[in-house]
């Protein structure tokens, strides 16, 4: 990354910085700041990490001042620079899922898993080499795991159905939930004059229908001012993004079912998610054309269409 990354101030002390992961505003990593102590939350990639360390002297504070890494989930686009990270951040300590602990240890199957996805020569590319983190630095943050930043309360609950080593993080003071995939995903330029909007990650390999409503159900129990999205940080309407989200997963779920057997099965999931999304957006008023979103979704899609392929497949296991 060579210019400095898009840094905007959420509130409370918290701030959106661009890892200039795939375009402007895809993918985001958060800083919460307490006292003069700090916390990132999911990092982006090796090559977000200068950025990352920009945003955080631009704010004022030495790398020392970092006390937390904090992973939502060890997807490359969240996790893949947290080695890299780790390393210049002398006194900072990993925290993560416990079934995520061992793959920011030794990153080896990680990188294996996502080179089956996208390719050897893609992954290096767009995520450079994943670095070890030592394992005397790493926390693990199961269900009901709680820390404080400087006296600030960070609640950690067991968010399944995106993957099955997603957390959430419940910060008291201000109100937010640091999603991850979660609570979907908000591309800024597909937002219209109704607000934001939203389309589940179904991403390979552990998308579960139920968990993920039911994890979306929780998070939105704990009645936040706002949830801050990976991709791209602080939405607000809550509860029609929450009715968005279930109904949209319900349509995928029975989409995936329809094409199931089909010898054109990605195929045809792929264009059943396209109009699924495109007629969608198109409805709450995107300011983009049809041509524009699906370029805005074109990877979305194509993932999700896998997820689902690999969920049907887990089925007849």
């Amino acid at each position: 990354m060579s210019e400095l990354p898009a840094v905007e101030t959420v509130g409370q002390g918290i701030l959106a910085i661009d890892t200039g992961f795939e375009r402007p505003l895809f993918g985001a990593s958060h800083l919460i700041v307490q006292d003069g102590r700090a916390a990132f939350v999911d990092v982006g990639t090796n090559f977000s990490i200068p950025g990352l360390l920009a945003a955080l002297a631009d704010a004022g504070l030495p790398r020392e001042a970092v006390d937390f890494v904090i992973l939502t989930h060890v997807h490359l686009d969240h996790a893949g620079g947290a080695g890299e990270l780790m390393r210049q951040l002398p006194t900072a300590r990993l925290v993560v899922h416990p079934r995520g602990a061992r793959h920011m240890i030794d990153p080896a199957k990680l990188m294996a898993g996502a080179s089956a996805v996208y390719g050897e020569d893609v992954v290096r590319q767009s995520y450079g080499t994943l670095v070890p983190v030592p394992a005397e630095r790493v926390i693990t943050a199961a269900e009901g795991f709680a820390l404080e930043l400087s006296g600030r309360p960070l609640r950690f609950l067991d968010t399944p159905g995106h993957a099955l080593h997603h957390v959430c993080i419940w910060d008291e003071a201000s109100r937010v939930v640091f999603t991850g995939d979660t609570f979907g995903i908000a591309y800024r330029e597909l937002t219209s004059p109704r607000g934001a909007f939203v389309i589940p990650a179904t991403t390979p390999v552990q998308f579960d229908p139920d968990a993920l409503k039911a994890s979306i159900d929780r998070l939105v129990a704990l009645e936040p001012a706002a949830m801050l999205v990976t991709h791209y940080s602080r939405v607000t309407q809550i509860e029609r993004l929450a009715a968005d989200l279930h109904t949209q997963i319900d349509h995928l779920v029975d989409l995936a079912r329809r094409c199931d057997g089909a010898p054109d099965r990605q195929a045809r999931l792929e264009k059943g998610i396209e109009e699924l999304f495109v007629g969608r957006a198109l409805d709450h008023g995107s300011p983009l054309t049809p041509d524009r979103i699906r370029e805005s979704l074109a990877l979305d899609i194509r993932l999700d269409a896998q997820g689902l392929a690999v969920w049907l497949d887990r089925g007849r296991q």
